[in-house]
């Protein structure tokens, strides 16, 4: 039976104290030395850190970016399209709400001076109905003049530090093509809406009473350009939304695009 007396070193202990007299010069020898080891030593480490825990982001291929872009445009457009072809997509929505001309606001205070308020805020209901029926054909024209990016366009799109510079390009390039092939659209569902006839309607009772200016108006013209502006608008905002906000980057080239 082993049995430690009092006073009488404990073996275990004088290893463990030997050691660290031992030590103890060679951690202060290394502590001093620090200041003149330590750059290099410290700037072999950062290196390896850089290299193993912060690599280098790639660019990205020409290819990606445009496809990235297309994508996007793409994803905005479909999205845009669904929220304004719904009932009251148009009409509930203040920042792309169609309202009556400004040239013809001589014409609706004239109106609801003889009792047809009621009739002229249907008139602005039925221009927004036929912006909201029209919607659902400018995906497929969307989706069509986008084919045409150049690599050049993609890169000043994406590096260009606008967050609608696709949006703004997009209409740049095609609006007046979107017009030709949107005018007819517009006006056929102004027909099926009955927006012509209560603009028929409300002129000539308006031209009708005394002493005002006979007015006449494009309707088409104005409907087709303001669902066009609500439009861009909109997709505008879905574009804002894929660069800013992940959870809008609903496939993994746009994570990788606009990550």
């Amino acid at each position: 039976m082993n049995q430690i007396f009092p006073g009488t070193p404990n073996p275990a202990g004088i290893l463990r104290n030997t050691a660290l007299v031992l030590t103890f010069p060679l951690l202060l020898a290394a502590f001093l030395a620090g200041p003149l080891a330590g750059p290099a030593l410290g700037a072999s480490l950062l290196d390896q850190a850089k290299g193993q825990v912060l690599p280098k982001k790639k660019k990205l291929d020409e290819k990606t970016i445009i496809a990235g872009l297309k994508e996007a445009l793409e994803v905005g457009t479909k999205k845009s399209v669904e929220k304004v072809s719904a009932r009251d997509g148009y009409y509930k929505n203040p920042e792309i709400k169609i309202p009556m001309p400004d040239d013809l606001k001589k014409v609706e205070s004239g109106l609801r001076k003889v009792g047809l308020g009621n009739k002229v805020d249907e008139f602005v209901v039925s221009m927004n109905r036929a912006a909201e029926k029209a919607a659902p054909q400018a995906t497929e024209i969307f989706i069509k003049a986008v084919k045409g990016m150049t690599v050049k366009d993609a890169r000043n799109i994406l590096y260009g530090g606008e967050d609608d510079a696709a949006t703004r390009y997009f209409e740049r390039e095609t609006r007046t093509d979107l017009y030709g092939l949107f005018f007819p659209v517009v006006k056929d569902s102004m027909d099926k809406v009955g927006a012509t006839k209560l603009y028929k309607y409300l002129i000539d009772k308006y031209n009708s009473l005394p002493l005002v200016e006979k007015k006449s108006y494009n309707l088409d013209k104005y409907v087709t350009n303001k669902a066009l502006d609500g439009l861009f608008i909109m997709v505008a905002k879905e574009e804002k939304k894929i660069r800013k906000d992940p959870a809008a980057r609903i496939t993994e080239l746009l994570k990788k695009v606009f990550g």
